[in-house]
């Protein structure tokens, strides 16, 4: 069923204001895991995903803004925002959180409910209709078309065919490792031996026999990637004409594909294709075969051990109605025989194989120990005021500059820097600093100072050469940014 665990509500997320955000971040999402963009890796860390939503934020719109529902929410920056998208998808079952037994760290990927109802989303912003079986003998078919016949649309149902094939094998690993999540659960549930080997050989009778041996046999990637590669030789190696032919129609006809115009298409689809090919076989191959070698052996194990259960409960069972019908004194001269036997201590010699020797985790050492704080001296105390009173006397802030800047210029709005009144070792300081009232900090609601290099470089009293620069006082227009 759909709407069970955590799916009970799975469309609510698109039903807020933020709708067209979360479509646009599964599309997005979608794209990295299963399409051309894919690095075929299938997970992603948290950071990783909150990037990827920041992307898809940008470009999404806010709808109804004006309404209000329980998806209303205070304004938010970007990564915020993804971050919400990401607790919303995860809570409502469009992606789950898969954690490393071994390293702890947590993954993302789509659910397979998330998924299948992500695809559609995708075609129709795409408008592509995508063929759902034979993808591998499809990428030959169409490859060996192409190169007979010369017609772009075969190379492009190639393409797509191609691209199908790492879409269908996320697809079926996801499935085998839903299964053995279900297949869990249900044991636990019941603890029926016979609904459980059951609906493992239901599974493997309707599912695995007509397409995942077809798959891993039929249309094994491994045995069509070597003609394949032989199709794709063979089109590198055409003739110029039929090379700017084909270059010429696929512009025309995608070209939605060509992303520098310099670039060839007709030389990027041909290493697409090859590079897709590579992957499922390197990659998703062995992915596959890995998931469902899990998913068998999991449901081995869950059936021996429920046998094992069921059969020992059974005996157990004859044991004791057996000693039902015997006299007591035989009851307890039975009993105590079997007392003695379990009391008996049993040495075995471990198996080498199951031991496992971890390494060992380090113990953080952490200093508790209080050290008494001791006086401070008396040229301690003095050099510590001495160095708060250079600080002190030297330092200078914003509103003390303006207030002497405003108090030089008077009735006037320019002066020059070696202008400046110098009466007392603060204005020296001061009038050093002058050049600083031009930053935005140091400008006020309704004027602000300007200040421009003359060009010249003077002598003063206080200085042997330094920089002239003109102050001016203007006021602030009031449409002025």
């Amino acid at each position: 069923m759909l709407f069970v665990d955590n799916r009970t509500h799975f469309f609510r997320p698109l039903t807020g204001k933020y709708r067209a955000q979360i479509v646009e971040c599964l599309r997005e999402l979608y794209a990295r895991l299963y399409s051309s963009m894919a690095d075929y890796s299938r997970l992603y860390n948290r950071e990783q995903i909150i990037e990827i939503f920041q992307e898809a934020i940008a470009r999404a719109p806010v709808l109804d803004e004006g309404g209000e529902d329980e998806f209303t929410t205070s304004p938010r920056n970007e990564r915020e925002q993804a971050g919400w998208i990401l607790n919303q998808t995860l809570e409502y079952g469009w992606l789950e959180r898969l954690v490393d037994e071994a390293t702890l760290q947590s993954t993302y990927a789509f659910s397979r409910i998330g998924r299948l109802f992500t695809q559609p989303m995708v075609e129709t912003a795409e408008g592509r209709y995508r063929t759902r079986h034979r993808n591998t003998r499809n990428t030959r078919n169409a490859l060996q078309s192409f190169v007979e016949r010369g017609d772009v649309y075969d190379l492009l149902d190639a393409f797509e065919y191609s691209e199908r094939i790492i879409s269908d094998f996320s697809d079926v690993i996801a499935e085998l490792d839903e299964r053995k999540r279900q297949l869990v659960r249900e044991v636990e549930a019941q603890q029926v031996v016979q609904r459980a080997s059951d609906e493992f050989f239901d599974f493997m009778e309707k599912r695995f026999m007509p397409d995942l041996a077809i798959r891993l046999s039929a249309d094994s990637v491994e045995k069509y990637r070597d003609e394949i590669q032989q199709w794709i030789g063979k089109a590198r190696r055409k003739q110029r004409r039929f090379k700017t032919a084909s270059e010429q129609a696929l512009r025309k006809v995608a070209p939605e594909l060509l992303r520098v115009r310099e670039e060839s298409l007709y030389m990027k689809i041909l290493d697409g294709i090859e590079s897709r090919m590579h992957n499922a076989s390197t990659v998703m191959l062995p992915a596959l075969r890995h998931a469902l070698n899990s998913f068998t052996r999991r449901a081995d194990i869950i059936i021996r051990q429920l046998s094992y259960s069921g059969s020992s409960h059974n005996r157990l069972l004859e044991i004791c109605q057996g000693l039902h019908g015997l006299e007591e004194t035989e009851q307890n001269r039975r009993l105590g025989m079997a007392g003695e036997a379990m009391a008996l201590h049993a040495l075995e010699i471990p198996d080498a194989e199951g031991l496992r020797l971890h390494a060992g985790r380090r113990n953080r050492q952490v200093n508790s120990t209080l050290e008494q704080q001791g006086e401070m001296s008396r040229e301690g105390r003095r050099a510590l005021y001495i160095q708060q009173a250079v600080e002190l006397a030297f330092s200078v802030n914003d509103q003390e500059m303006r207030d002497y800047l405003i108090e030089t210029l008077g009735k006037g709005h320019r002066i020059h820097t070696q202008n400046l009144p110098v009466r007392n070792a603060r204005e020296l300081l001061l009038s050093g600093h002058a050049v600083e009232v031009g930053t935005e900090s140091g400008a006020s609601s309704e004027f602000r100072f300007r200040v421009e290099p003359s060009g010249q470089r003077v002598k003063t009293d206080y200085y042997k050469q330094i920089d002239e620069f003109i102050i001016e006082l203007m006021e602030k227009s009031p449409h002025a940014e």
